[in-house]
């Protein structure tokens, strides 16, 4: 997982470095609006990735989770891209 986000903030596409300042710019909004840390937003995803993964494969690099409020609450929102589903003893590990 480490490695998968090293890789995508220091990629070679050209695209990499505005999808990248997006990305930061977007986990600075969620925290100044939700009061957590871009950091948290993170973990939170680093956390959803290994729980899923055992019974999807996913695209990681695709993954999108984000904190939306409205007046009275807050939702977890995510896009997860799905390759295929595991099936058999493999995707109860």
């Amino acid at each position: 997982m480490m490695l998968d986000l090293i890789m995508k903030l220091f990629g070679k596409e050209s695209s990499g470095s505005k999808n990248i300042a997006k990305e930061r710019l977007r986990l600075v909004l969620v925290h100044d609006r939700v009061n957590v840390s871009p950091q948290f937003m993170e973990t939170l995803k680093d956390d959803m990735i290994k729980v899923i993964s055992n019974y999807m494969e996913i695209n990681e690099r695709d993954m999108e989770v984000n904190l939306t409020t409205s007046k009275s609450s807050v939702a977890l929102v995510a896009n997860i891209p799905v390759n295929r589903m595991k099936r058999g003893p493999m995707a109860m590990k």
